[in-house]
């Protein structure tokens, strides 16, 4: 096994190489583009059983939130995504389509960002719409490096063109306009070392100084280290994170939330309790479940809300960082405050901790739509997407219907649509997670019929296929 590892990572490295020696075109910025076409990427850190993750990365990552919105005003679904200039190519460019619901029809995708040679996914961007229906691309960057920026629609509801607002230093975008408000946005700074920050802004164009929302340290810690996933209702923003051990992202591990309805003035638990800001103790009020003990990891995937508005995550956790079977299959789970107290309740499994997918609930069902089915590429991120449900608030999940079938390619990170309208409810794109290859882009309903984004178009709006 080992030596089939070394001969696979062996072609990856020649395949790669032969991708970054694709000429880099012109600057695109504002530019169409002539299909769907998202961005392959592998992270490099093999094991027995292959990279950490990679595949078809054009939604990642799940820190990316959203990557789509519906505007009822215009019937439109916009969307954002990591695309890429050719199927044998790993530049990155940061892409945004819109799906027209009366025409049942696709733009051409429109570059907001070309990231000018960078090939890696986690530049993705993520999106916003104010009241007056501008667009909102928060493009983002990595590390203290790669710098990451805010872009604005040059006239609302429309793709056609973007302005930049600003060009700061922020990892994995979150933003929530509030109407009436403006934005808050979360997101992730590199400062010991990955930490938890937000912002705010009346209009997109005047933001606050950075303030940082966790960092937890042991005594005996040099760094801190968190990953978030965030949702809103209404006035109320929240977030569910978890604890990088001294800053190791291998170990990511606990979960803990925190809740805010005055754009960050002060913050709290479930049940209301104020807590001060940033959160520095392992064992803050803020803490869902303690996993650490167990030597388990926690990755976080969704967040939403039951019909009384009560927070409710979507996680994945297992015992180590490497894939394989040596780690066994991973538990997915839900995190549910029943208005009192926090439960937690498996969903099902699946074979790879990035395997990433969403939940939905309307009125007394709630649903998952994630890559459960753990082929075609065992053991690798994704796999076929499966719709799963429950009745009872989580507490029991049943296998509604298997959504993709024979696929020749992992599927994976699906993500929902804020205000999310029928057919275009989710999207997602796929890959093969052990090499280079094309990643197509698909969406799909609520009932669980999938159609894919057309790979290439020769006129200015398609009709996706619908997948059989």
């Amino acid at each position: 096994m080992k030596i089939l590892l070394a001969a696979t990572a062996f072609l990856i490295s020649i395949q790669l190489s032969f991708a970054q020696k694709t000429e880099n075109p012109p600057n695109r910025n504002n530019q169409q583009v002539d299909g769907y076409k998202g961005i392959w990427f592998t992270l490099g850190q093999f094991s027995e059983y292959g990279d950490k993750y990679s595949g078809g990365l054009g939604t990642y990552t799940a820190k990316h939130i959203p990557l789509a919105i519906y505007a009822p005003k215009v019937n439109k679904t916009f969307f954002v995504y990591g695309g890429t200039t050719g199927e044998n190519d790993r530049y990155l460019l940061c892409m945004i389509g819109s799906y027209d619901h009366k025409k049942k029809t696709v733009s051409r995708p429109t570059v907001v960002y070309d990231k000018q040679g960078v090939d890696d996914p986690h530049d993705n961007p993520s999106l916003a719409m104010d009241e007056q229906g501008y667009l909102w691309v928060f493009v983002s960057g990595r590390g203290n490096g790669r710098p990451g920026f805010k872009y604005r629609s040059k006239q609302p509801y429309s793709i056609d063109g973007f302005d930049q607002i600003t060009e700061e230093t922020m990892t994995y975008p979150q933003p929530k306009y509030i109407p009436g408000k403006g934005f808050l946005h979360l997101f992730t700074k590199y400062t010991g070392v990955r930490e938890l920050y937000f912002e705010t802004s009346p209009d997109g164009v005047t933001w606050t100084e950075d303030q940082k929302l966790a960092g937890i340290k042991r005594p005996e810690d040099k760094n801190a280290g968190h990953y978030q996933v965030s949702g809103q209702l209404g006035d109320k923003v929240v977030t569910f994170f978890n604890w990088h051990p001294n800053g190791d992202v291998d170990k990511r591990t606990n979960l803990y939330y925190l809740q805010t309805t005055d754009m960050g003035k002060t913050w709290t638990t479930a049940d209301g309790k104020e807590i001060a800001v940033p959160v520095t103790d392992v064992a803050s009020p803020t803490l869902v479940k303690e996993f650490f003990s167990q030597g388990q990891n926690v990755y976080v995937k969704d967040v939403n809300f039951d019909e009384q508005g009560n927070p409710i995550a979507l996680y994945l956790s297992g015992p180590g960082h490497q894939p394989g079977p040596k780690n066994g299959l991973r538990q997915w789970a839900v995190a549910h405050w029943n208005g009192s107290a926090w439960e937690n309740h498996p969903v099902t499994t699946s074979d790879h901790n990035y395997d990433m997918g969403s939940l939905f609930v309307k009125g007394n069902i709630w649903m998952v739509v994630a890559p459960t089915e753990n082929t075609p590429q065992p053991w690798g991120g994704g796999g076929e997407v499966v719709q799963w449900k429950s009745t009872d608030q989580g507490k029991t999940w049943t296998r509604a219907k298997q959504i993709t079938h024979n696929s020749p390619r992992n599927h994976n990170y699906i993500r929902k649509v804020v205000d999310g309208h029928d057919p275009f409810y989710y999207f997602w794109a796929d890959g093969d997670p052990g090499k280079l290859s094309p990643s197509h882009m698909y969406f799909g309903d609520s009932k669980g019929t999938v159609w894919e984004l057309p790979y290439t178009m020769t006129k200015e709006a398609a009709k996706p296929k619908k997948v059989k």
